[in-house]
């Protein structure tokens, strides 16, 4: 047999380590700041063959997550930061330059809607928002200084899904480069690279790591990108530290374990919420209502899109605190892809420097709940969710 699946194969990335006489089964942590030399000739030699020196510019727990990385996404390359957000700033920062021009999906994270809007500005970087449900509304912002479009796969915390091939296409023909959050579906549902996606962005903080102990995020795209956006990374201090690109690394190998449990887990709890009375709209793309369900399959096939799910309730702040405290099971948390389901309310998390009127252009309101779905038995999960919206009635 020549040819394996990409998970089988990022089983056994980043297991060659230079300057290793050893061969362990899983590759150790290497603390420490520095990486000694003795002598002119050997410091030289390392510095011209891109060896270990200091930590920040290069280190074995980094290289060897970004080879898994690589191979997962399907890429050329990939670097290893020390946030997710760390990894979107880093690249916009290293690629775009003064009189540029963005076009970011509107149904976007907040802290990225924050970095468009504020960091981007400063630097001279102009950015239009639009919905790119419509893709017209892509190709009508479209400018002579356009260089990079921006989108998740599936919206943060709406799942509104991107047309990946079709945006690429507009980007290529107007000569920019098209840059995707993969957070929320991993490679284990899409490659956006595959879909003709330029650079693809996971904050490994999340689902990748899975164990909601270590903080990181990468970039995967090609060596040529990644030659851009390395110094940029060096000089604002954000590569990822040996640690936690060593605990990504191991929560990394159970992935495709992982993530296909929590889909499937996901998509029984939107269909069980859905058919509940007291809740007024399910956002996963599962669902038989789901409003691009045609492009869902055509896009995930039968892999399962994602363990997110958001749903409203009625905008009563002291009945969905009620609700919050009656779950047996999720707790709230500011983040996301642990192994424990939580929940998080966008309207006061990750959306909560985003004007009222433009989160509810986007779909979110105060009765809006994001779940996280982790690997609980998933009549368990199901049971519990609809126990505690008992306090509806």
């Amino acid at each position: 047999m020549d040819h394996f699946s990409y998970t089988t194969e990022a089983l056994y990335q980043g297991e060659k380590v230079r300057g290793m006489d050893l061969a362990p089964e899983t590759i150790p942590c290497f603390m420490t700041t520095a990486f000694t030399m003795r002598g002119f000739k050997e410091v030289q030699e390392t510095y011209a063959t891109g060896g270990y020196t200091y930590i920040r510019s290069r280190n074995p727990n980094r290289a060897a997550l970004g080879e898994v990385l690589s191979c997962l996404e399907g890429g050329e390359q990939t670097l290893v930061f020390s946030s997710g957000m760390g990894a979107i700033t880093t690249t916009l920062l290293a690629l775009l330059e003064r009189g540029d021009h963005v076009i970011c999906n509107a149904n976007i994270y907040g802290e990225t809607f924050a970095t468009m809007s504020k960091i981007l500005s400063k630097w001279g970087v102009e950015v239009t928002f639009t919905n790119f449900q419509d893709t017209q509304n892509i190709q009508n912002a479209i400018r002579p200084q356009t260089k990079l479009i921006y989108t998740e796969v599936l919206s943060n915390p709406t799942l509104v899904l991107t047309d990946l091939r079709e945006v690429a296409k507009i980007a290529h023909e107007n000569g920019a480069l098209l840059m995707v959050d993969n957070t929320f579906t991993t490679p284990i549902s899409i490659r956006p690279l595959d879909f003709g996606a330029d650079i693809v962005m996971n904050s490994l903080t999340k689902f990748l790591n899975g164990h909601s102990d270590a903080i990181g995020g990468s970039i995967t795209t090609t060596k040529a990108l990644c030659d851009k956006i390395q110094p940029m990374s060096m000089l604002l201090g954000t590569p990822g530290d040996p640690f936690s690109s060593w605990l990504i690394h191991r929560g990394i190998h159970t992935a495709s374990l992982r993530v296909p449990q929590a889909m499937a887990t996901a998509e029984k709890l939107a269909a069980a919420l859905a058919a509940n009375p007291h809740v007024t709209k399910v956002n996963h793309p599962s669902l038989p209502d789901y409003p691009q369900r045609q492009l869902a399959g055509e896009m995930f096939g039968k892999k399962g899109s994602c363990p997110m799910l958001s749903f409203i309730l009625p905008e009563d702040m002291e009945k969905l605190d009620q609700f919050m405290l009656a779950l047996r099971f999720p707790r709230y948390a500011p983040t996301l892809g642990g192994l424990h389901t939580t929940l998080s309310h966008p309207v006061t998390s990750s959306h909560m420097d985003v004007p009222d009127e433009t989160r509810r252009k986007m779909g979110i309101t105060p009765g809006m709940l994001r779940v996280s779905v982790g690997i609980e038995d998933p009549e368990d999960l199901v049971a519990d969710f609809i126990n505690a919206l008992k306090v509806y009635d």
